[in-house]
């Protein structure tokens, strides 16, 4: 009888520290995850989106971001905003535009209401453009950025000398190469100003150029446009632009502007000596 039952008894105890030490092993074992995985390195999960802040939005503009693109970014992801005066003075002092001082001031206040902010009545929060110049409507409703001109300043031709305190002060004209300008428009025309910082549309000028063999000309002296006299027409069209966002102003040229060559001039072209730039377009009858 002892024969038989003891090779069992020693296989059962020569057995026992394997199975003891297979048990302690699957229990140690990490799990194994479905899918390729990257030896030494552990899975993750998706990252949520940063929670902007004021810090976030000064960094993007000092990369050289666009206005656009800092625009976006306030609108898509969420944020966490100091909106105080003195912050928002800080802001601008930092070079952060207008538009985007209101966007982060909308996605305070919506965080703090959790309703949206509507527009203040009559007029509109962010103005559709951000680059400085002069845009006009197209057919499909989009503002179309107008591509600017050179101007050379020259002296003589049809502006004669003017006498100020008995000193002669020869006038000079503005001219532009070319009789015609690339970009020809039916009436009505809804126009956009996007000024400087600082810079009011009232201070542009809508010209009608005079046409030679091969320039467009225009009046200018030291200090501004010169309107011409002596019955012949003047050289500025008088326009009422309308404020309706930061730096953005709006209007309309309607059928009552005879077809012609014109451009608009921007604040200070005349102090140069020669050169500046021009937005020029054409109206057809």
């Amino acid at each position: 009888m002892l024969k038989c039952t003891l090779p069992l008894i020693a296989c059962a105890v020569l057995c026992l520290p394997f199975a003891s030490h297979a048990q302690q092993h699957t229990a140690e074992s990490p799990q194994i995850l479905e899918g390729p995985q990257t030896p030494g390195i552990a899975p993750t999960r998706p990252s949520e989106p940063e929670l902007m802040n004021n810090d976030s939005v000064l960094r993007m503009h000092k990369a050289g971001l666009s206005d656009d693109l800092i625009l976006q970014t306030i609108s898509a992801q969420p944020g966490r905003y100091d909106t105080a005066s003195d912050t928002l003075i800080t802001l601008k002092r930092a070079g952060l535009s207008d538009p985007v001082l209101v966007a982060i001031s909308n996605k305070a206040r919506r965080q703090l209401t959790g309703t949206p902010v509507p527009p203040p009545l009559g007029e509109i929060t962010l103005s559709p453009v951000n680059e400085i110049g002069l845009y006009y409507k197209n057919k499909e409703g989009r503002w179309t950025y107008i591509d600017p001109e050179l101007i050379h300043i020259d002296g003589g031709g049809f502006i004669k000398s003017t006498i100020t305190y008995g000193v002669i002060k020869p006038d000079k004209n503005g001219s532009i190469k070319g009789r015609e300008s690339k970009l020809l428009l039916p009436r009505p025309i809804e126009f956009l100003i996007y000024t400087p910082e600082g810079v009011s549309a009232t201070e542009y000028e809508l010209l009608r150029f005079r046409l030679n063999s091969k320039n467009r000309e225009f009046r200018v002296l030291t200090g501004g446009v010169i309107h011409s006299h002596g019955g012949a027409e003047r050289d500025d069209v008088p326009f009422t632009p309308t404020h309706i966002a930061p730096r953005t102003w709006a209007f309309t040229v309607g059928r009552d502007l005879v077809g012609a060559e014109y451009g608009i001039l921007p604040p200070g072209t005349g102090n140069v000596t020669n050169g500046g730039k021009i937005y020029t377009f054409a109206i057809s009858e």
